[in-house]
């Protein structure tokens, strides 16, 4: 099982796009994960028009359409594991010991709001940041990452799509 995992899109802007790359590995997907920070209705129907299932949390750009459809944390449960997924993580300092207190069981959190991608892992439990495919800011590349589920484990690997 392939899982897709982007955040911070903030779209649609302008001529903002998706870049090809980042299209096709969502196409492939068996789910697509949004961190939040869709920004509009329209993204997140043109996400889902995609083909694959589509589990997202709302970000604190998104307009109130999208904040009425998503929730602010959810636990996504894939291919034997469980994924807890939220928005906004909170400071840097002792980020990782409360993602794992908000989320516990989780074999892994999932956030945005930062656009600097985390793959790191804290005790038994991934801490996951996608970056943004669209939105670098001040890391080095525009991002996401690709969750391989094989037997119930859970290997991510972050997939840099350009600067």
């Amino acid at each position: 099982m392939r899982i897709a995992v982007i955040s911070d899109t903030h779209m649609p802007r302008g001529a903002r796009a998706l870049p090809g790359d980042c299209l096709a590995r969502l196409r492939r997907a068996d789910v697509i994960l949004h961190a939040g920070d869709l920004t509009g209705l329209a993204f997140l129907e043109e996400l889902t028009a995609l083909g694959p299932p589509v589990e997202a949390v709302h970000g604190n750009m998104d307009e109130p359409a999208v904040r009425a459809l998503l929730p602010e944390e959810r636990i996504v449960e894939a291919g034997g594991v469980r994924l807890g997924m939220v928005h906004i993580p909170g400071p840097g300092a002792g980020r990782e010991q409360r993602l794992a207190a908000r989320f516990p069981g989780c074999d892994a959190v999932v956030y945005g709001h930062t656009h600097q991608p985390q793959v790191t892992r804290h005790g038994g439990l991934w801490i996951l940041n996608p970056g943004s495919p669209t939105e670098r800011r001040r890391a080095p590349a525009r991002t996401m990452l690709e969750l391989g589920l094989t037997d119930g484990r859970l290997e991510p690997e972050l997939v840099a799509l350009g600067t």
